[in-house]
């Protein structure tokens, strides 16, 4: 293949995107004194990884040899050679015998006769012998890409020294173009040139995620995601392919309509069609039909005229422009670039040729409708009445990105005078887009209709459109809601919509509960009167979920009057419909089961209809209810799948880093999840989005108290409290983060104002009957009896909500239950075991806690709990006598549980982690105790407890 053509911008060797795994592993290997061979296609980012991995390699290694080669310099004998010995001969040619000197001199050089036939053995063991003498004055670093073009003599010379090398300080990191078979082997023959203990890693494409980051490192930072998602299916995740797509379509005046494929350049086309001129002009037009149709098969390229299409298809596959179909009759090309670059190549009249021929041999509706938009232009109000038909079928199919580009192509074909009319063509395709979650399509389809529509009801619907593509960043568009109220003028119909909005804007931007709710209640009136069944359904389930949240009594009733028929098929799984708000105040009330139930069958149906922004929502809600249940193995898997669904589509990003920050804390990596409680965080405050933020920081703040920082957890669920107190939020079960908070209150030894979020809270969740919140806030609460020296109430208290908390389903709240009972009991020893049970102490009092976190595969609290398990017990001390107790009465109950644990011997640390302070309240503690008791350290508390002690 040519290598006429370069990276865009400026490549930065150091930027290895969607690599990072495997570069963490070569780094590794390389570290270890192993080689590294990557192998996979052309493009597909081997040089980049190479140059990332010599450039971090390259302070741990005295000497780096070099050596790449191209196509047409493979003929050359030595020459890689040449590149990799020419600058260090010098250095080391005194140190090799002549013979050695003299062939590797004239191989070199090129000054003499020296061949591989002539003076074999003599120039295989002067590479040797020059490896060896480099790696005796320290590590040297071998770095060889496109092995694949090296000359057949240099890579016979190092693969000899290669295996040879023994134990020597030499690492090879080399690069091989192979084919994109996943099953080829060709890097085995290259393996075995290679040391033993090479290790063969192969590029894979690139997912979407990765080629939107790559693009946007170079720079081509407008393309939409409709591009971007164009860009990495026609590519196949090759990043050089993607790269040099995303440039031409920067560069390209005019961006492609939908329904036609990317611009592919000249660069591209070069390199992937350089065989096609060894195929004759009737294959070639065979094959331009098959990249203009969808899921071409042989049996549909002879409907659509090509007779010969099985001879030519097989000659397409034996020239690599065809992917052999071991399995089912398509025609696959071997790579889409290939098809893309195909109908590039082609006229506009041999493209409509091929569209025209497919418009009759298609079976299936839309795409005959398709292949006829794509054969004409101009107006014409047949095509455009097939297109829309066919619109609506991709709609009911569950195709809403296939329906908005049918009904862009139906508005194309539209006359101006029809009905419906172009714009309103245009609107549904629009709104189709949303569906897709191609939020940016829809919301510059409808800016378009916005720059000439006069009707209000067209204006205020692309309106909508436009408020809705902006997701949870409503600041965006803060500025269009005057206008949006003036197009809706005093009709019922329009301003509910605008009313439903404004709900949403009250809640998000304003975080005022009561204004939002008022707004909802308003659109659901105006609704209804305008019989407009959506519009009140939605106003009504946003009615309900604000109601919930604010802990407002009519909620139940609300949500019944959402829940009342007729209901739009379509809005009855939306993730702001009836159906999500009901599973919303299902889980607030601890109905487990029957959320999981009916939040696995709204996912079901959204994944039927294609309903991208609503699937989004779903996964994260399904990974809430499997944590709620205690499986946080199976909640971390939906989260991560949620995340990178939101990062794809652009929809949702903060809520799903929020919820994945949760589950990582359950069931992950603890610093992973502070970071993407950060990252939500962070994201809820550019947007202005109070609500999420207040959830962002709860997320945070447990993460946090699981990581062992309790301070954080404190500072982070304080301003959680004032969030929401500011909100109107008053209904517990909404964050939860309210045991969390007192916990971390008793670690830091402000115990009255843990005692007041419980009393507060506990009131709430007592109207509300929040049956699970009140138990945690009874585990809660138990610390703090604990700290106050109530030591049988608290274990007590402990027991109950743990009892309470495993019949209510909530397997991680009983499991932390049990791990601070565990804690309690080691603490104060056998007299205070579980009624009914063995009285156990040391290690084995954990083995409750142990075996309910691992059936909650709850992994960072099963390493919390092996570290307190190991700990040494404190040592057992006399008993203290009462005339020392009672010099202790002076004391407040911490003061007096710290006095009594230094009596006992216990360091600062043990009493920290035995009472649930930090060691800092420790130290302060200890310093208002010497003051108390007028002593000046630990040793005057111990001789206190000495000279008082009973024989």
């Amino acid at each position: 293949m040519r290598r006429e053509f370069k990276e865009p911008g400026r490549p930065r060797p150091d930027l290895v995107i969607g690599r990072e795994e495997l570069f963490a592993g070569a780094r590794e290997q390389l570290a270890r004194g192993g080689s590294v061979l990557v192998h996979g296609s052309a493009g597909i980012g081997k040089s980049t990884i190479l140059r990332a991995l010599a450039a971090a390699d390259e302070e741990s290694v005295r000497t780096v040899l070099r050596c790449s080669a191209t196509e047409s310099e493979s003929h050359l004998p030595f020459l890689a050679l040449t590149d990799l010995l020419g600058l260090v001969l010098d250095e080391v040619s005194d140190q090799l015998p002549a013979p050695q000197r003299t062939a590797l001199e004239s191989a070199l050089t090129g000054r003499g006769e020296s061949t591989l036939q002539r003076d074999g053995l003599a120039l295989r063991l002067a590479v040797l012998s020059t490896l060896r003498a480099l790696a005796a004055k320290g590590p040297v670093l071998i770095v060889a890409d496109d092995l694949q073009w090296l000359d057949p003599a240099s890579v016979e010379l190092l693969g000899f020294a290669a295996r040879r090398l023994g134990e020597l300080p030499v690492r090879m990191l080399c690069a091989v173009r192979t084919s994109t078979d996943p099953h080829g082997h060709e890097q085995d023959r290259y393996l075995r040139a290679s040391p033993p203990d090479t290790l063969a890693l192969r590029l894979t494409p690139l997912s979407r995620t990765h080629v939107a980051e790559l693009l946007e490192n170079r720079g081509y930072t407008g393309l939409p995601r409709s591009a971007v998602r164009d860009i990495h299916r026609t590519s196949g995740g090759n990043p050089l392919f993607a790269l040099e797509l995303g440039r031409a379509l920067a560069d390209s005046p005019t961006p492609p309509r939908p329904g036609e494929q990317l611009p592919v350049p000249t660069s591209l086309r070069t390199l992937v069609l350089n065989r096609l001129d060894m195929l004759s002009a009737e294959a070639r037009r065979t094959l331009l039909v098959a990249s203009a149709g969808a899921r071409p098969t042989v049996a549909l390229l002879r409907a659509a005229g090509r007779e010969n299409a099985e001879a030519e298809t097989a000659q397409a596959v034996e020239l690599g422009l065809l992917a052999p179909e071991r399995e089912g009759p398509g025609v696959r090309f071997a790579h889409p670039l290939v098809s893309a670059a195909l109908y590039a190549e082609a006229t506009a009249q041999e493209r409509r040729a091929a569209h025209a021929a497919l418009s009759t041999a298609a079976v299936d509706p839309i795409e005959r409708a398709r292949h006829l938009a794509l054969s004409t232009h101009g107006a014409d109000p047949l095509v455009a009445a097939r297109l829309g038909e066919a619109a609506a079928v991709a709609r009911d199919r569950g195709a809403p990105s296939v329906a908005a580009e049918l009904g862009l192509l139906a508005a194309r074909r539209t006359p101006a005078d029809a009905t419906p009319g172009p714009d309103e063509r245009r609107l549904q395709a629009a709104e189709d887009a949303l569906t897709a979650g191609e939020n940016d399509l829809g919301r510059d389809i409808a800016r378009e209709v916005l720059s000439r529509a006069t009707e209000p009801a067209e204006r205020v619907r692309a309106w909508m459109v436009v408020i809705d593509a902006a997701g949870q960043s409503l600041a965006e568009v803060d500025a269009v809601y005057p206008q949006v109220l003036a197009d809706a003028g005093d009709d019922p119909r329009l301003l509910g919509l605008v009313r439903y909005q404004l709900a949403w804007r009250a809640l998000v931007l304003e975080g005022d509960f009561a204004q939002s709710r008022e707004e909802a209640a308003r659109a659901a009136e105006l609704a209804a009167r305008a019989e407009d069944r959506r519009t009140e359904l939605l106003a009504l389930s946003f009615q309900a979920q604000t109601e919930m949240l604010m802990g407002h009594p009519d909620a139940p009733a609300t949500i019944k009057r959402a829940l009342k028929e007729p209901q739009d098929p379509q809005l009855a799984c939306h993730h702001n419909g009836a159906g999500a708000t009901r599973f919303r105040w299902l889980m607030m009330s601890d109905q487990l089961g029957e959320a999981r139930a009916t939040i696995t069958s709204l996912l079901r149906e959204v994944r039927r209809r294609g309903m991208v922004e609503s699937e989004v929502h779903y996964v994260r809600f399904l990974a809430e209810t499997e944590l709620r249940s205690g499986h946080c193995g199976r909640a971390l898997d939906l989260a991560r799948e949620g995340y990178v669904l939101a990062r794809d589509s652009g929809i949702g990003e903060g809520a799903s880093a929020m919820l994945t920050s949760l589950a990582e804390a359950a069931g992950g990596d603890v610093e992973r999840a502070r970071a993407l409680a950060r990252e939500a965080a962070d994201r809820a405050e550019q947007d202005g989005d109070l609500m999420y933020l207040s959830r962002a920081l709860g997320a945070l703040g447990h993460a946090q108290l699981v990581a062992g920082d309790a301070p954080g957890t404190v500072q982070s669920l304080r301003r959680v409290r004032e969030l929401e107190d500011g909100l109107g939020i008053y209904d517990p079960a909404r964050g939860r983060w309210h045991g969390d908070l007192a916990e971390a209150l008793v670690r830091v030894g402000e115990l009255t104002e843990a005692q007041d979020v419980i009393d507060v809270t506990r009131q709430q969740a007592l109207r509300l009957g929040r049956e699970s919140v009140l138990a945690v806030l009874d585990r809660a609460e138990a610390l703090v009896r604990a700290a106050r020296g109530e030591q049988e109430a608290a274990v007590r208290q402990l027991t109950s909500a743990q009892d309470r908390l495993a019949k209510l389903g909530y397997g991680l709240e009983e499991a932390r239950a049990a791990f601070a009972l565990a804690g309690l009991r080691t603490a104060q020893g056998p007299g205070l075991a579980r009624p009914g049970a063995a009285p156990a102490s040391g290690p084995g009092s954990y083995d409750e806690a142990s075996r309910l976190f691992r059936r909650c595969r709850a992994l960072p609290w099963l390493r919390r709990v092996e570290e307190a398990a190991v700990a040494p017990a404190p040592p057992q001390q006399p008993a203290i006598a009462p005339s020392a107790l009672d010099a202790l009465a002076v004391l407040a109950a911490t003061e007096r549980q710290v006095a009594e644990l230094v009596m006992e011997g216990a360091t600062n640390r043990e009493i920290a982690g035995r009472l649930y302070i930090s060691v800092k309240t420790v130290e302060a503690t200890l310093t208002r105790v010497y003051r108390k008791l007028g002593i000046r350290s630990r040793v005057d508390i111990v001789r206190l407890a000495a000279g008082h002690r009973t024989n």
